[in-house]
Protein backbone atom coordinates (compact mmCIF):
# COMPACT_ATOMS: atom_id res chain seq x y z
CA UNK A 1 0.00 0.00 0.00
CA UNK A 2 2.78 2.44 0.90
CA UNK A 3 4.55 1.61 -2.37
CA UNK A 4 1.41 2.48 -4.36
CA UNK A 5 0.98 5.77 -2.50
CA UNK A 6 4.61 6.66 -3.11
CA UNK A 7 4.25 5.84 -6.81
CA UNK A 8 1.12 7.99 -7.11
CA UNK A 9 2.74 10.87 -5.24
CA UNK A 10 5.88 10.69 -7.42
CA UNK A 11 3.85 10.61 -10.64
CA UNK A 12 1.73 13.58 -9.58
CA UNK A 13 4.78 15.52 -8.43
CA UNK A 14 6.52 15.19 -11.80
CA UNK A 15 3.27 15.80 -13.64
CA UNK A 16 2.68 19.10 -11.82
CA UNK A 17 6.34 20.03 -12.20
CA UNK A 18 6.08 19.34 -15.94
CA UNK A 19 3.04 21.64 -16.18
CA UNK A 20 4.87 24.39 -14.30
CA UNK A 21 7.94 24.13 -16.56
CA UNK A 22 5.76 24.22 -19.68
CA UNK A 23 3.94 27.28 -18.34
CA UNK A 24 7.20 29.24 -17.92
CA UNK A 25 8.49 27.91 -21.25
CA UNK A 26 5.45 29.28 -23.07
CA UNK A 27 5.86 32.60 -21.25
CA UNK A 28 9.46 32.68 -22.50
CA UNK A 29 8.16 32.18 -26.04
CA UNK A 30 6.00 35.29 -25.60
CA UNK A 31 8.93 37.50 -24.57
CA UNK A 32 9.68 38.78 -28.12
CA UNK A 33 6.15 40.17 -28.37
CA UNK A 34 5.92 41.90 -24.99
CA UNK A 35 7.50 45.34 -24.60
CA UNK A 36 9.92 45.20 -21.63
CA UNK A 37 8.95 48.70 -20.55
CA UNK A 38 5.71 47.16 -19.35
CA UNK A 39 6.53 43.44 -19.06
CA UNK A 40 10.13 43.59 -17.80
CA UNK A 41 9.59 40.79 -15.28
CA UNK A 42 8.62 38.39 -18.10
CA UNK A 43 11.51 39.60 -20.31
CA UNK A 44 13.97 37.85 -18.00
CA UNK A 45 12.55 34.53 -19.16
CA UNK A 46 14.11 35.14 -22.58
CA UNK A 47 17.49 34.49 -20.95
CA UNK A 48 16.12 31.29 -19.41
CA UNK A 49 14.67 29.99 -22.70
CA UNK A 50 17.51 27.51 -23.46
CA UNK A 51 17.26 25.93 -20.01
CA UNK A 52 13.47 25.77 -20.11
CA UNK A 53 13.68 24.18 -23.56
CA UNK A 54 16.01 21.47 -22.24
CA UNK A 55 13.67 20.87 -19.28
CA UNK A 56 10.62 20.52 -21.55
CA UNK A 57 12.49 18.06 -23.78
CA UNK A 58 13.65 16.14 -20.70
CA UNK A 59 10.06 15.70 -19.50
CA UNK A 60 8.79 14.64 -22.92
CA UNK A 61 11.51 12.02 -23.33
CA UNK A 62 11.05 10.87 -19.72
CA UNK A 63 7.33 10.23 -20.16
CA UNK A 64 7.99 8.33 -23.39
CA UNK A 65 10.64 6.18 -21.70
CA UNK A 66 8.25 5.13 -18.95
CA UNK A 67 5.53 4.48 -21.55
CA UNK A 68 3.25 7.41 -20.71
CA UNK A 69 2.78 8.94 -24.20
CA UNK A 70 -0.31 10.96 -23.26
CA UNK A 71 1.72 12.76 -20.57
CA UNK A 72 4.44 13.38 -23.16
CA UNK A 73 1.92 15.53 -25.02
CA UNK A 74 2.12 18.06 -22.15
CA UNK A 75 5.59 18.91 -23.49
CA UNK A 76 5.18 17.84 -27.10
CA UNK A 77 2.38 20.24 -28.01
CA UNK A 78 4.16 23.33 -26.56
CA UNK A 79 7.30 22.33 -28.45
CA UNK A 80 5.33 22.34 -31.70
CA UNK A 81 3.78 25.71 -30.84
CA UNK A 82 7.20 27.19 -30.04
CA UNK A 83 8.82 26.33 -33.39
CA UNK A 84 9.52 30.01 -34.12
CA UNK A 85 11.34 30.56 -30.82
CA UNK A 86 13.37 27.38 -31.29
CA UNK A 87 14.11 28.41 -34.87
CA UNK A 88 15.87 31.64 -33.83
CA UNK A 89 17.72 29.98 -30.94
CA UNK A 90 19.25 27.05 -32.83
CA UNK A 91 20.60 26.90 -36.40
CA UNK A 92 20.14 23.53 -38.07
CA UNK A 93 22.55 23.69 -41.00
CA UNK A 94 25.38 21.22 -41.49
CA UNK A 95 28.61 22.54 -39.90
CA UNK A 96 31.03 23.76 -42.57
CA UNK A 97 34.43 25.40 -42.50
CA UNK A 98 34.52 29.02 -43.60
CA UNK A 99 36.04 29.29 -47.09
CA UNK A 100 38.45 32.21 -47.01
CA UNK A 101 38.91 32.42 -50.76
CA UNK A 102 36.36 35.05 -51.82
CA UNK A 103 34.26 34.77 -54.93
CA UNK A 104 34.39 37.79 -57.23
CA UNK A 105 30.80 38.84 -56.55
CA UNK A 106 30.98 38.37 -52.76
CA UNK A 107 31.16 41.09 -50.12
CA UNK A 108 32.78 39.92 -46.90
CA UNK A 109 31.39 41.58 -43.79
CA UNK A 110 32.91 41.26 -40.32
CA UNK A 111 31.60 42.52 -36.99
CA UNK A 112 33.30 42.46 -33.60
CA UNK A 113 32.92 44.06 -30.20
CA UNK A 114 36.60 44.81 -29.57
CA UNK A 115 36.20 45.97 -25.93
CA UNK A 116 38.33 49.08 -26.62
CA UNK A 117 41.09 46.77 -27.87
CA UNK A 118 41.75 45.78 -24.24
CA UNK A 119 44.61 48.24 -23.80
CA UNK A 120 44.16 52.03 -24.05
CA UNK A 121 47.57 53.38 -23.12
CA UNK A 122 50.73 52.50 -25.00
CA UNK A 123 52.90 50.00 -23.12
CA UNK A 124 54.30 46.53 -23.50
CA UNK A 125 52.31 44.47 -21.03
CA UNK A 126 49.97 41.52 -21.64
CA UNK A 127 47.11 43.82 -22.69
CA UNK A 128 49.13 45.38 -25.48
CA UNK A 129 50.06 41.90 -26.73
CA UNK A 130 46.38 40.97 -26.89
CA UNK A 131 45.70 44.15 -28.86
CA UNK A 132 48.30 43.13 -31.44
CA UNK A 133 46.71 39.69 -31.73
CA UNK A 134 43.33 41.33 -32.28
CA UNK A 135 44.69 43.47 -35.11
CA UNK A 136 46.28 40.38 -36.62
CA UNK A 137 42.97 38.55 -36.44
CA UNK A 138 41.23 41.42 -38.25
CA UNK A 139 43.87 41.30 -40.98
CA UNK A 140 43.52 37.53 -41.49
CA UNK A 141 39.78 37.64 -42.14
CA UNK A 142 40.23 39.73 -45.32
CA UNK A 143 36.86 41.44 -44.84
CA UNK A 144 35.69 44.14 -47.25
CA UNK A 145 33.55 45.87 -44.62
CA UNK A 146 34.45 45.89 -40.95
CA UNK A 147 32.07 46.97 -38.16
CA UNK A 148 33.57 47.37 -34.69
CA UNK A 149 31.72 48.13 -31.47
CA UNK A 150 33.17 49.51 -28.23
CA UNK A 151 35.90 51.03 -30.36
CA UNK A 152 38.34 53.44 -28.73
CA UNK A 153 40.91 55.70 -30.34
CA UNK A 154 42.93 58.71 -29.22
CA UNK A 155 44.90 61.61 -30.61
CA UNK A 156 46.97 61.66 -27.41
CA UNK A 157 50.29 60.11 -28.42
CA UNK A 158 50.49 58.32 -25.06
CA UNK A 159 47.49 56.24 -26.17
CA UNK A 160 46.74 54.11 -29.20
CA UNK A 161 45.42 55.62 -32.41
CA UNK A 162 43.35 52.60 -33.39
CA UNK A 163 41.84 54.26 -36.47
CA UNK A 164 45.33 54.58 -37.92
CA UNK A 165 46.17 51.01 -36.94
CA UNK A 166 43.13 49.54 -38.69
CA UNK A 167 43.52 51.75 -41.77
CA UNK A 168 47.02 50.35 -42.17
CA UNK A 169 45.46 46.88 -42.51
CA UNK A 170 43.96 47.94 -45.84
CA UNK A 171 40.88 49.97 -44.91
CA UNK A 172 41.26 53.46 -46.44
CA UNK A 173 37.63 54.47 -45.82
CA UNK A 174 35.80 54.74 -42.51
CA UNK A 175 33.03 56.48 -40.65
CA UNK A 176 33.34 57.33 -36.96
CA UNK A 177 31.32 59.79 -34.91
CA UNK A 178 34.24 60.96 -32.73
CA UNK A 179 32.35 61.01 -29.43
CA UNK A 180 34.74 62.23 -26.76
CA UNK A 181 35.57 59.76 -24.02
CA UNK A 182 37.68 62.16 -22.01
CA UNK A 183 40.45 64.49 -23.12
CA UNK A 184 41.55 63.57 -26.68
CA UNK A 185 39.84 60.17 -26.41
CA UNK A 186 36.98 58.92 -28.57
CA UNK A 187 34.64 55.99 -28.09
CA UNK A 188 31.77 54.59 -30.19
CA UNK A 189 31.07 52.12 -32.99
CA UNK A 190 32.92 52.45 -36.29
CA UNK A 191 32.61 51.23 -39.88
CA UNK A 192 35.72 50.57 -41.99
CA UNK A 193 35.57 49.77 -45.70
CA UNK A 194 37.77 48.86 -48.63
CA UNK A 195 35.09 50.33 -50.89
CA UNK A 196 34.45 54.10 -51.05
CA UNK A 197 32.15 55.58 -48.42
CA UNK A 198 30.03 58.13 -50.27
CA UNK A 199 27.74 59.20 -47.44
CA UNK A 200 27.28 58.59 -43.72
CA UNK A 201 25.20 59.56 -40.73
CA UNK A 202 24.12 58.72 -37.21
CA UNK A 203 21.11 58.69 -34.94
CA UNK A 204 21.48 59.43 -31.23
CA UNK A 205 19.58 57.34 -28.74
CA UNK A 206 17.67 59.30 -26.10
CA UNK A 207 19.22 59.70 -22.68
CA UNK A 208 19.82 58.19 -20.20
CA UNK A 209 21.02 55.34 -22.40
CA UNK A 210 24.72 54.93 -23.11
CA UNK A 211 26.43 57.34 -25.57
CA UNK A 212 26.56 54.76 -28.37
CA UNK A 213 24.75 55.81 -31.53
CA UNK A 214 23.28 54.05 -34.55
CA UNK A 215 25.67 54.89 -37.38
CA UNK A 216 25.56 54.11 -41.08
CA UNK A 217 27.81 54.35 -44.11
CA UNK A 218 26.64 54.34 -47.72
CA UNK A 219 29.23 52.26 -49.52
CA UNK A 220 29.79 52.13 -53.27
CA UNK A 221 30.38 48.50 -54.27
CA UNK A 222 31.21 48.45 -57.96
CA UNK A 223 28.21 50.39 -59.36
CA UNK A 224 25.81 49.63 -56.52
CA UNK A 225 25.29 51.52 -53.27
CA UNK A 226 24.59 49.59 -50.08
CA UNK A 227 23.93 50.95 -46.61
CA UNK A 228 25.75 49.39 -43.67
CA UNK A 229 24.57 50.07 -40.11
CA UNK A 230 26.28 49.24 -36.87
CA UNK A 231 25.52 49.92 -33.22
CA UNK A 232 25.95 48.75 -29.65
CA UNK A 233 22.84 48.60 -27.50
CA UNK A 234 22.55 49.24 -23.77
CA UNK A 235 24.72 46.80 -21.87
CA UNK A 236 24.04 45.50 -18.39
CA UNK A 237 27.13 47.34 -17.14
CA UNK A 238 28.05 44.54 -14.79
CA UNK A 239 30.99 45.35 -12.53
CA UNK A 240 33.49 42.87 -11.11
CA UNK A 241 31.36 42.76 -7.96
CA UNK A 242 28.30 41.84 -10.04
CA UNK A 243 30.15 38.95 -11.69
CA UNK A 244 31.30 37.86 -8.23
CA UNK A 245 27.70 37.97 -7.03
CA UNK A 246 26.59 35.83 -9.98
CA UNK A 247 29.23 33.29 -9.02
CA UNK A 248 28.05 33.31 -5.40
CA UNK A 249 24.42 32.89 -6.45
CA UNK A 250 25.42 29.98 -8.68
CA UNK A 251 27.35 28.31 -5.86
CA UNK A 252 24.99 29.41 -3.03
CA UNK A 253 27.96 30.99 -1.26
CA UNK A 254 26.08 33.99 0.11
CA UNK A 255 22.67 35.51 0.58
CA UNK A 256 20.62 34.99 -2.58
CA UNK A 257 18.53 38.09 -1.89
CA UNK A 258 21.38 40.54 -1.31
CA UNK A 259 23.31 39.32 -4.36
CA UNK A 260 20.26 39.30 -6.63
CA UNK A 261 18.99 42.82 -5.92
CA UNK A 262 21.60 44.72 -7.96
CA UNK A 263 21.69 42.08 -10.70
CA UNK A 264 17.94 42.28 -11.31
CA UNK A 265 17.97 46.07 -11.15
CA UNK A 266 20.55 46.19 -13.96
CA UNK A 267 18.71 43.53 -15.96
CA UNK A 268 15.49 45.55 -15.71
CA UNK A 269 17.19 48.77 -16.78
CA UNK A 270 18.98 47.04 -19.66
CA UNK A 271 15.91 45.41 -21.24
CA UNK A 272 13.90 48.62 -20.85
CA UNK A 273 16.51 50.85 -22.53
CA UNK A 274 17.14 48.33 -25.30
CA UNK A 275 13.43 48.24 -26.14
CA UNK A 276 13.54 52.00 -26.77
CA UNK A 277 16.69 51.73 -28.88
CA UNK A 278 15.31 48.75 -30.83
CA UNK A 279 12.20 50.73 -31.78
CA UNK A 280 14.36 53.57 -33.12
CA UNK A 281 16.50 51.15 -35.15
CA UNK A 282 13.45 49.47 -36.67
CA UNK A 283 12.07 52.81 -37.90
CA UNK A 284 15.41 54.01 -39.25
CA UNK A 285 16.17 50.79 -41.15
CA UNK A 286 12.70 50.74 -42.68
CA UNK A 287 13.42 54.10 -44.35
CA UNK A 288 16.77 53.16 -45.91
CA UNK A 289 16.95 54.05 -49.63
CA UNK A 290 19.57 51.34 -50.21
CA UNK A 291 19.95 47.60 -49.54
CA UNK A 292 20.75 47.13 -45.84
CA UNK A 293 23.38 45.21 -43.92
CA UNK A 294 23.10 45.55 -40.15
CA UNK A 295 25.89 44.51 -37.76
CA UNK A 296 25.59 44.96 -34.03
CA UNK A 297 26.13 43.93 -30.48
CA UNK A 298 22.48 43.98 -29.37
CA UNK A 299 23.36 42.82 -25.86
CA UNK A 300 20.31 40.61 -26.07
CA UNK A 301 19.57 37.01 -27.03
CA UNK A 302 17.49 35.86 -30.03
CA UNK A 303 14.49 35.12 -27.78
CA UNK A 304 14.11 38.78 -26.89
CA UNK A 305 12.01 41.79 -27.78
CA UNK A 306 15.09 43.70 -29.00
CA UNK A 307 16.14 40.94 -31.44
CA UNK A 308 12.70 40.48 -32.99
CA UNK A 309 12.11 44.24 -33.23
CA UNK A 310 15.45 45.03 -34.88
CA UNK A 311 15.55 42.03 -37.18
CA UNK A 312 12.00 42.71 -38.41
CA UNK A 313 12.08 40.14 -41.19
CA UNK A 314 15.74 40.56 -42.18
CA UNK A 315 17.95 37.54 -42.71
CA UNK A 316 20.08 36.43 -39.75
CA UNK A 317 23.36 35.25 -41.30
CA UNK A 318 23.95 32.71 -38.52
CA UNK A 319 20.50 31.13 -38.92
CA UNK A 320 20.97 31.02 -42.69
CA UNK A 321 24.33 29.25 -42.71
CA UNK A 322 25.35 28.39 -39.15
CA UNK A 323 24.89 25.44 -36.83
CA UNK A 324 24.09 25.16 -33.14
CA UNK A 325 23.58 27.90 -30.59
CA UNK A 326 26.25 30.26 -31.98
CA UNK A 327 27.52 31.74 -28.71
CA UNK A 328 29.16 35.15 -29.25
CA UNK A 329 29.84 36.29 -25.66
CA UNK A 330 32.49 34.34 -23.79
CA UNK A 331 31.30 35.10 -20.26
CA UNK A 332 28.47 34.18 -17.87
CA UNK A 333 26.65 31.52 -19.92
CA UNK A 334 27.37 29.38 -23.01
CA UNK A 335 23.95 30.28 -24.42
CA UNK A 336 24.58 33.99 -25.07
CA UNK A 337 24.33 34.84 -28.77
CA UNK A 338 24.15 38.63 -28.61
CA UNK A 339 26.14 39.75 -31.70
CA UNK A 340 24.56 39.61 -35.16
CA UNK A 341 24.86 40.16 -38.89
CA UNK A 342 21.50 40.86 -40.54
CA UNK A 343 20.86 41.51 -44.24
CA UNK A 344 17.66 42.44 -46.02
CA UNK A 345 16.18 40.30 -48.79
CA UNK A 346 18.14 42.10 -51.50
CA UNK A 347 21.18 40.08 -50.40
CA UNK A 348 22.01 36.40 -50.62
CA UNK A 349 23.87 34.98 -47.58
CA UNK A 350 26.60 32.73 -48.98
CA UNK A 351 28.48 31.66 -45.86
CA UNK A 352 28.90 32.50 -42.18
CA UNK A 353 31.80 32.15 -39.76
CA UNK A 354 32.50 32.66 -36.05
CA UNK A 355 36.06 33.17 -34.75
CA UNK A 356 36.10 31.52 -31.33
CA UNK A 357 39.17 33.13 -29.74
CA UNK A 358 39.14 34.78 -26.32
CA UNK A 359 40.80 38.06 -27.21
CA UNK A 360 37.88 40.38 -26.62
CA UNK A 361 35.01 39.09 -24.47
CA UNK A 362 33.07 38.75 -27.73
CA UNK A 363 33.74 36.54 -30.75
CA UNK A 364 34.18 38.00 -34.22
CA UNK A 365 31.51 37.15 -36.82
CA UNK A 366 31.96 36.90 -40.60
CA UNK A 367 29.56 36.60 -43.50
CA UNK A 368 29.98 36.57 -47.25
CA UNK A 369 26.97 38.16 -48.93
CA UNK A 370 26.02 38.80 -52.52
CA UNK A 371 23.80 41.59 -53.78
CA UNK A 372 21.06 40.04 -55.91
CA UNK A 373 20.80 41.30 -59.45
Amino acid sequence: MKTNKLRIFTKRFFLYLNVAVVFFFLLACLVPYLNPQRWWFISFLGLAFPFLLVAVLFFMIGWLVILKPRFALISGIPLLISFKSIGVFFAFHRPELFEYKKESNSIRVATWNVARFIELKRNNNSGSQVRLKMLEQIKKQDADILCLQEFHTSIDTSYYNNIKAVKELGYPYFYFSFDEDGDKHYYSSIIFSRFPVIDSGLVRYPRPTLPDALIHADILVNKDTIRVYTTHLQSLQFSKNDYRSLHEIKNVDDSLLSNSRTIFSKLKRGVSYRSIQAGIIKDVLANSPHPVIFCADLNDVPNSYAYFTVRNGMQDAFLKKGFGIGRTFSGISPTLRIDYIFADDQFRIKQFGRIVKKLSDHYMLLADVELKK
